[in-house]
Formats: C-alpha cells, sequence, structure tokens
C-alpha cells in the first residue's frame, strides 16, 4: 500500500474527528475593478506579500487525501487580508487603504465577509456531523524578513490554552518529526498562534472540546524545491496529519 492510500485509510478509520482545511493566502489574483490601482505591482504580486506560495498545493492535498472540504480566498491579501479581523490596521493594504466608503464596504462584502461564511458553515457542517472538527489553516512564510533568516521549516500555530488544540498539536508534530527527520518543526513559530487571524476569530464562537484551529506555517524555501522533493514534504504532513485524527 503506497504512502497515499495509508493517510487516506488512516482517516477512514477516524470518524469521530472531522477535518476542515482553508487557504486565507491561495492567490495573487487582482480583480479586474481594482487593477489600475496594481499598475506596476507585479513582482511585488509575486512575493510573500502578495500570497502563500506553496500554500494552496498543500491545502488542495490535504483536503483530497483525507478528503474534506477546502476553503480559499480567491484575491491577493493587497486588495484584503482575510486572516485580519475587520479592526486589524492591515486589513487593507496600501493599494486599497484609501478606497471611499462604498468601495471598502463592497471588498469586505465579496471578499472577506464570503471567505468567513463560507468557513464557518463548513465547521458547523463537520461539527454536526462528527461532534467535533479540526480547522488547519494553511500558510507559508518567507525564510528572510527585514534581513533576519527565520529558523524554522514548518511552524504548527495554535493555542496552548486549549486542551483539545494543544493535543492535536502536540500529537501531529510527533507524527511529523517522525516522517520528516531533522526537519526543524516549531510550535508558535515564525508566529504565535493566538495573534490577530481567522483561527483566533473562531475560537471565540466554539469551544475547546469540539473545535481546534491549527495554522501550518510552511518556510518557502521549502515551497520553492523540485517538484519532487516538494511533494514528499506534503505527503509526510498529509501522512501526519492523517495519523493524528486517527488517534485523538
Amino acid at each position: 500500500m503506497n504512502r497515499a492510500r495509508v493517510a487516506q485509510a488512516s482517516a477512514r478509520s477516524a470518524p469521530r474527528t472531522a477535518l476542515v482545511v482553508t487557504c486565507e493566502h491561495a492567490s495573487a489574483r487582482v480583480p479586474i475593478t481594482l487593477r489600475k490601482r496594481f499598475a506596476g505591482a507585479r513582482e511585488l504580486l509575486a512575493s510573500h506579500r502578495g500570497y502563500d506560495a506553496g500554500a494552496l498545493e498543500l491545502a488542495r492535498r490535504l483536503a483530497a487525501v483525507l478528503r474534506a472540504p477546502m476553503l480559499a480566498t480567491t484575491v491577493t491579501r493587497l486588495v484584503v487580508d482575510t486572516n485580519r479581523s475587520l479592526r486589524h490596521p492591515r486589513l487593507f493594504s496600501e493599494f486599497t487603504r484609501d478606497l471611499d466608503p462604498a468601495a471598502a464596504r463592497a471588498v469586505i462584502e465579496r471578499h472577506w465577509r464570503r471567505h468567513r461564511e463560507r468557513v464557518a458553515a463548513a465547521l458547523e457542517h463537520a461539527r454536526r456531523r462528527s461532534g467535533r472538527v479540526v480547522h488547519v489553516a494553511c500558510h507559508s512564510f518567507t525564510p528572510v524578513l527585514d534581513g533576519v533568516t527565520r529558523r524554522v521549516d514548518l511552524g504548527v500555530l495554535f493555542d496552548p490554552r486549549r486542551r483539545f488544540e494543544r493535543r492535536i498539536a502536540t500529537q501531529l508534530r510527533h507524527a511529523l518529526e517522525a516522517r520528516l527527520p531533522g526537519v526543524r518543526i516549531r510550535f508558535n513559530q515564525p508566529y504565535r498562534g493566538v495573534s490577530d487571524g481567522l483561527t483566533t476569530a473562531t475560537r471565540r464562537g466554539l469551544a475547546d472540546r469540539v473545535y481546534a484551529g491549527i495554522e501550518l506555517e510552511l518556510n518557502q524555501a521549502v515551497a520553492a524545491r523540485p517538484s519532487r522533493e516538494r511533494v514528499r514534504w506534503f505527503v509526510a504532513i498529509t501522512e501526519a496529519l492523517a495519523e493524528t485524527l486517527a488517534v485523538v
């Protein structure tokens, strides 16, 4: 039995815990109505500021192999950041910060609120079906920020105060380390798991016993590797998550 089938078999053995996968920075696409604002910004859109390289590929693999719903944002975070709260100062970027109030509301409704509502509906459906749900949000990060090299290959972000979430994160890290020896897997790096974000907001409405919000942060140096090497990582992450869902 190959690795993908092992992961599928493990996932099918764990009906008590449902999985929902999201990707908030999946795309560098700019809507036609806003393209004039982004004239000359092609390089920036292709950078870590425009989208999370590798995150959508990982999210799609997790969802396909583990038979879970996957919801992704369809526009660049430089239009509106669906992983930020409405009060966050970087909800809009320098390209959209000066939109008039009506246009800003339209962007929020069309992109930010639509994604949030679809995710909430998927989580509620999964919770009703299985009793509890693990929400894995796939992201990636630039290996060097402001001249500082980040010494992390894969971050597992969570709220350590939540027991179910802590158990998921701990089991997932063990399973990852067994499959990716020597890889620098860190808890709550390069970002804090309780910082402003979709999982943090979702925790406020769902009890610890029924919801675990885990962010996977992949170093974009991994996403830039040749396809065969990148797929090896993604298979290992998928298998580790399948094992985790089967035992928690």
